[in-house]
């Protein structure tokens, strides 16, 4: 998982599924489409699930702009499910994000390496990616991990971390599985209009 991705053949993917043209939406998707700053490819796919786009969106940005976790973990959070999972979308679209809520290249090095005991991570961020490599990939986590992941964050935070995960887990098998064109990076525009939304 590259920063850049460049050089990655998915750059030249073509959607399984016909991107949804917002202009042909209508009530609240519409509604939803208009507020965009930037009409991503992964809401025009995900629009093709009329019933679920609106409120898949409101969980989202909930997690983005409501939860008590904060912005830096909740996108090392983000980034983790992306790497793990191979979300090239949303990795390209979280690295600018993560950096501007003050995440470091270090730390986007880290996880992009799996590397859950790098030098520029805190303790509390090797607790917090230690457990969330054990929900993506085994759903169940060990007492010991649990343990060291309650020592640094309230019960609060430990599920949200655990619905963040789980919510970028699903877009990465949307994205995935439908092979949604890559769009370049929106960064915080995109970030910073949900929040406007949400506020």
């Amino acid at each position: 998982m590259t920063t850049t991705r460049n050089e990655n053949p998915r750059e030249k993917r073509v959607a399984r599924l016909p991107l949804i043209d917002p202009e042909t939406t209508s009530g609240d998707i519409r509604a939803s489409f208009d507020r965009m700053p930037v009409k991503l490819n992964i809401f025009r796919m995900m629009a093709h699930a009329e019933a679920n786009m609106i409120p898949a969106m409101r969980l989202g940005n909930s997690i983005l702009h409501k939860q008590k976790l904060s912005a830096v973990n909740r996108e090392l959070l983000i980034l983790q499910a992306a790497q793990l999972e191979g979300g090239a979308y949303e990795w390209r679209q979280h690295v600018p994000i993560a950096l501007g809520v003050g995440c470091t290249q270090a730390q986007i090095d880290a996880v992009e390496r799996s590397d859950y005991d790098a030098a520029g991570l805190s303790e509390a961020e090797r607790a917090l990616l230690k457990f969330g490599r054990e929900v993506v990939e085994n759903v169940r986590v060990p007492e010991a991990t649990f343990a060291a992941m309650r020592r640094h964050f309230s019960d609060q935070e430990v599920v949200e971390s655990i619905v963040a995960l789980g919510f970028y887990m699903m877009m990465a098998r949307v994205t995935e599985a439908t092979e949604t064109d890559l769009d370049p990076a929106a960064g915080m525009k995109v970030y910073d209009g949900g929040k406007k939304q949400g506020g």
